[in-house]
């Protein structure tokens, strides 16, 4: 017969009682939530999981009895739909797809079975009738293919000889009054919430004319006193009009080892509840008799069968492939995610993807630089990348910056920056890119006093302004030095995490700003050091334990303010002539020294690491978090100096971030339109320069004396 497996006997006198095995509905909910428990809790633990499932009884005729796990299975506390039967179950998810094939199913099925014997004849299952409610889920999720191969097994206990069956099957309705129906429905209602369970899967019933009674297993001996008719009911998936579903069976072997040394008649009602067009309907129930058969006490634990067959009717797994059905953006999502997921299982378990994940970072420079940090930040996984460029593409760039092509070069070449964030796009559709086409005011580059260049210079502060303020990474990759000039101060004065990253010919400079203090110190707390030597002498032998609020900027290295580097230079002096190779190193160490950052307890105010620590623990999950990275290419070298904020930087010292603070706009074009004397002049550099002048006069004087 269709969908029914059991034993069968030739005399036709006498036949055997057969049962609908259970069909798996593991829906894709499920599957996505395993997806993110292998992931994120998992991961190569692979110790058996208590998992949760149902099964439905209304279904219409011809449907399977269906075991359906969604995506609360794995919470074994979670409500059961409303008129469906709980099923407590374990879930053994392998790591590789070998161990899935090679698993010992038979010992599985058999821990399982004799389980559920034990519970027998403890009359643990009396108590708790769930035990006999279980079942097995084995399971391989390949998650680079979103393949999932799984079997379930649902154990029944087999009676040796089978159950003969006394009197065929018949519907509830044919047997029982309309008021018998109605007051079986009432006192299974009444019991159910009693119990506070949406469905019982067991329990015993005992009816006259006149009423029908309901009640637990447990209270056999009491329940079935001066009654001749002993029936047993249970909650049935099977909806054909002469077998029963999977669960019964367990039930049968209860009641033959417990009690067929004295029954040997049982009446089995198969209730099945269906709400149609809001109607409810329980008469399309079947009820049937049964010869029960005996059980010696001392019978070992009876054969087990339950593996579910496979698509084609034979023995084996199954397998769902869900990259067909899934959204392709979605899958890309979850498949950039994987290789990051898969650092936390054995390479790095402390990592805190998130704080990585959700960085929104802001690129100022979309060329060589700019299209290889924000490759790399994709390969971290970030979302957010914001670029800022005024360059367009010329047909020397795509050969050496990833995010172009030929055809971007055309008609006078596309915006570098709306270029670069609509390839990111293409790339990977999750990532939220944006780009801006616009300039960066520059000190020693004059700002007109015309009303339009004036304006446009004020809306473009303006916007960058905004463009940090909304950003939690600012990377500085700007062609020439005094394009970082004005979005160092901003995000110093903003408390932003600046990542900046310089090249030469073969040699380059990674590395983050001082992040300095909240504008309101708690005291004994200072935002700068107080330092008036140049940091181009403070080396690594030289300092050590320095916080981030305490280390210097881009421009703490220079005794002169920022100016027009690109003026009566030679093209090769105008481009940054360098090694091929170098862009791609130094775009990669920055973002690494960024998720090395954000992975310190403190962050940007972490304290620096130097060469000096390269033999000791490092600080976090990533390794050391430098100050610098200033790498030789030629030497295949890289050192990690650390320097102080100098009191005297046209960038980052309180002066000059006073003056932005309190004058704004007003403060940056006096720097725009002035020579970089006014910087020299408001920082102390000229005093410096000045003092310094005079101490070699007095050396000189000196020398001659002698």
């Amino acid at each position: 017969m269709a969908n029914a497996a059991g034993d069968t006997s030739d005399e036709p006198s006498n036949p055997k009682l057969q049962f609908v095995p259970f069909t798996s509905a593991l829906d894709v909910g499920f599957w996505h939530e395993l997806t993110q428990k292998k992931l994120n809790e998992y991961r190569l633990d692979d110790t058996p999981k208590g998992i949760k499932g149902y099964y439905y009884n209304g279904d219409p005729f011809g449907l399977p009895a269906r075991l359906t796990l969604e995506f609360s299975a794995f919470d074994v506390n979670a409500a059961t739909p409303a008129h469906c039967c709980p099923a407590v179950g374990t879930l053994y998810n392998t790591n590789t797809f070998e161990s899935f094939k090679s698993f010992d199913k038979k010992s599985l099925l058999e821990k399982a079975a004799n389980e559920i014997w034990e519970s027998i004849k403890s009359g643990a299952a009396l108590e708790n009738p769930m035990l006999l409610n279980t079942f097995l889920l084995l399971t391989f999720a390949d998650l680079k293919k979103y393949h999932f191969y799984y079997w379930l097994c649902y154990p029944a206990l087999c009676l040796p000889d089978g159950v003969p069956v006394v009197q065929q099957a018949v519907c509830l309705g044919e047997r029982f009054s309309s008021s018998q129906i109605q007051a079986l429905q009432k006192a299974y209602d009444e019991l159910c919430q009693m119990e506070g369970v949406t469905a019982l899967p067991y329990f015993l019933i005992k009816y006259n004319e006149k009423s029908v009674l309901v009640s637990q297993l447990k209270n056999w001996n009491g329940f079935f006193q001066d009654q001749e008719k002993v029936a047993v009911g249970v909650y049935d998936p099977s909806n054909f009009t002469q077998y029963p579903g999977w669960p019964l069976r367990n039930l049968l072997v209860l009641a033959a080892y417990r009690w067929g040394n004295y029954i040997h008649s049982v009446e089995v009602l198969c209730f099945r509840d269906r709400t149609m067009q809001g109607v409810r309907d329980i008469t399309h129930s079947i009820i049937f008799e049964i010869n029960l058969p005996q059980m010696p006490q001392s019978t070992d634990c009876p054969k087990a069968v339950g593996w579910e067959k496979n698509q084609k009717g034979g023995m084996g797994p199954r397998m769902v492939n869900l990259s067909e059905c899934m959204d392709p953006k979605r899958l890309a999502e979850s498949s950039v995610d994987l290789n990051l997921k898969l650092m936390c299982w054995r390479l790095v378990p402390t990592l805190d993807l998130e704080k990585v994940v959700s960085a929104k970072c802001l690129l100022l420079g979309a060329g060589t630089l700019g299209c290889s940090v924000a490759r790399t930040l994709m390969g971290w996984g970030v979302r957010q990348i914001t670029f800022v460029d005024n360059a367009k593409i010329s047909y020397s760039n795509p050969v050496r910056q990833p995010l172009y092509e030929f055809e971007d070069c055309l008609g006078g070449g596309k915006p570098k920056a709306l270029a670069a964030a609509d390839r990111l796009q293409k790339i990977f559709p999750g990532v939220n890119a944006e780009g801006f086409n616009m300039s960066i005011p520059m000190p020693g580059h004059p700002v007109n006093f015309s009303e339009v260049t004036m304006e446009q210079a004020r809306k473009d502060v303006a916007q960058l302004e905004r463009l940090i303020d909304g950003h939690d990474v600012i990377f500085l990759l700007m062609d020439t030095r005094e394009s970082r000039w004005l979005p160092a101060v901003i995000a110093a004065s903003k408390r932003k995490l600046v990542i900046n990253a310089a090249l030469g010919f073969d040699t380059f400079v990674v590395m983050r700003h001082g992040l300095k203090k909240p504008k309101y110190p708690e005291s004994g707390d200072s935002c700068s050091n107080t330092a008036s030597v140049s940091a181009d002498f403070l080396g690594s032998s030289l300092f050590s334990n320095i916080p981030g609020y305490k280390l210097g900027c881009y421009f703490c290295n220079d005794v002169v303010a920022p100016g027009d580097s690109t003026r009566d230079r030679t093209l090769d002096q105008q481009c940054t002539v360098s090694r091929p190779g170098l862009a791609m190193i130094a775009g990669a160490l920055a973002v690494e020294l960024m998720a090395s950052v954000l992975q310190h307890p403190e962050g940007g105010y972490a304290v620096a690491s130097s060469s000096d620590d390269r033999m000791n623990e490092p600080p976090t999950s990533l390794g050391l978090v430098p100050h610098q990275i200033r790498g030789f290419l030629s030497r295949f070298d890289n050192v990690l100096p650390v320097s102080l904020a100098f009191d005297k930087c046209t960038a980052c010292s309180p002066k000059v971030l006073d003056q932005y603070e309190h004058e704004g706009f007003n403060f940056l074009a006096k720097v725009f339109n002035s020579s970089h004397s006014f910087l020299e002049d408001l920082t102390g550099l000229t005093l410096l320069h000045q003092e310094t002048q005079d101490a070699e006069i007095w050396d000189m004087s000196d020398d001659e004396t002698v």
